[in-house]
């Protein structure tokens, strides 16, 4: 469907309007008819035309501060993050981007123009804080918005886009996530193209994430203009959110590959799931080859926080090199199955139970694209358990909870 410009009163809006109405309704149900076969044919449609920045050629991974901090961030804070990304073995893992969200900023620009860190939120500016993530191995990253002010009232780059992308690059930033916020009837696609020129124009290579969730239906036309775009309202940190925003996203798989991905918002992981929910939320993002951004309270997350988003063989799903976004191959009652065929070959598979009954799911090895030989080994990506099977796949699955198996 077009997108139709609404008056600009209607157009101005902030995360707090978006948390009261989605986006759509979540799609009920697939048309699975054909789609193990899918899951073997060629390069996704989003494969034509995609940004050539050579970035993002496997979903990005760090971590945001939005989720937990809102406007509290700081200096301070993406230091002491940056430390416990490394320190936690969550860097060798694959987490790379230390991401920086609204508020960052003074409420005016200088008198050349320019955007102004908080000073007393970052002492030693933004290049300085980079500096120090830079050299603990890391990226960072920058927040700033398509509109005239960001989404909470700060400077905003519409009309500002090749000076603010050079002030970035002169910061030695990696990582811009644009929002949408006062907008004033812009279109979507002329306002993210004219940052991404200005970003290619600075020379500096820097993932560009397109946060105009959903409104434009971006996977339709975001693939040469960002590296991922979101696909959905802003997630919060319960279950109901997280699986609304799993409808959504999990029908758009045509359009992920590499360096240009659906982006179904950061992770909440940490903040106030059921440790089920926050094992589901990990496996259905891998699976869907979604970023792997964490929003949560690093600096002080326990354990069980940590082997969730530190877990390898869950991320080496996510991280694939093929680049598919793995499908729902069935979905009935709540009872779900999803494939995501690998570069080796293998597929892995995600046994999901919407509901909050325990419940058995089964498939079959041909369901998920995989013939021709006599048996198949099953390894559980949370358990670490391998068996074999001639052809069926089949758990008993908790509420809310997933089984994840990778498929040889």
């Amino acid at each position: 469907m077009k997108y139709t410009i609404a008056p600009i009163s209607t157009l101005i809006y902030q995360r707090s309007h978006r948390r009261r109405q989605a986006l759509a309704a979540a799609v009920a149900a697939l048309l699975v008819a054909g789609a193990a076969a899918a899951l073997v044919a060629g390069p996704s449609a989003g494969s034509a035309n995609a940004l050539a920045n050579g970035l993002a050629l496997t979903p990005p991974m760090g971590w945001n501060d939005w989720n937990a901090y809102k406007c509290n961030v700081s200096e301070a804070l993406v230091k002491q993050t940056a430390d416990k990304i490394v320190s936690s073995g969550l860097a060798t893992a694959g987490y790379q981007y230390v991401n920086i969200d609204d508020c960052w900023m003074q409420s005016t620009r200088d008198s050349s123009g320019n955007l102004r860190p908080d000073y007393t939120k970052f002492p030693d500016g933004i290049s300085g804080t980079a500096a120090y993530v830079h050299a603990k191995g890391l990226k960072l990253g920058i927040y700033e918005d398509a509109g005239t002010h960001t989404c909470k009232g700060y400077p905003g780059s519409l009309g500002h886009e090749s000076q603010d992308a050079k002030l970035f690059a002169s910061w030695k930033v990696d990582y811009l996530k644009y929002d949408n916020c006062y907008n004033q009837g812009v279109s979507a696609q002329t306002r993210y193209t004219t940052m991404r020129n200005a970003l290619q124009a600075t020379g500096r290579p820097m993932v560009y994430s397109i946060c105009e969730i959903g409104f434009s239906s971006p996977w339709l036309w975001a693939a040469n203009v960002g590296n991922l775009w979101r696909t959905t309202n802003d997630i919060q940190p319960n279950y109901a959110s997280m699986l609304s925003i799993f409808h959504k996203n999990v029908t758009l798989s045509q359009y992920a590959a590499p360096g240009h991905w659906n982006d179904p918002d950061m992770l909440e992981i940490g903040n106030g799931m059921t440790a089920t929910e926050d094992h589901t939320e990990f496996s259905l993002w891998a699976e869907m080859a979604a970023p792997l951004l964490a929003g949560d309270n690093l600096v002080n997350a326990s354990a069980t926080t940590l082997s969730i988003l530190g877990n390898k063989a869950v991320i080496a799903v996510d991280q694939d090199s093929l680049g598919r976004q793995g499908r729902m191959i069935r979905s009935s009652g709540g009872l779900d199955v999803l494939a995501k065929p690998l570069a080796n070959g293998d597929v892995a598979v995600v046994l999901f139970n919407e509901n909050s009954a325990a419940a058995t799911i089964s498939t079959t090895a041909s369901a998920i694209g995989k013939s021709g030989a006599s048996s198949y080994t099953l390894t559980d990506l949370w358990t670490g358990a391998v068996r074999t099977t001639s052809s069926t796949i089949s758990a008993s699955v908790p509420g809310h909870g997933v089984v994840m198996y990778r498929v040889h």
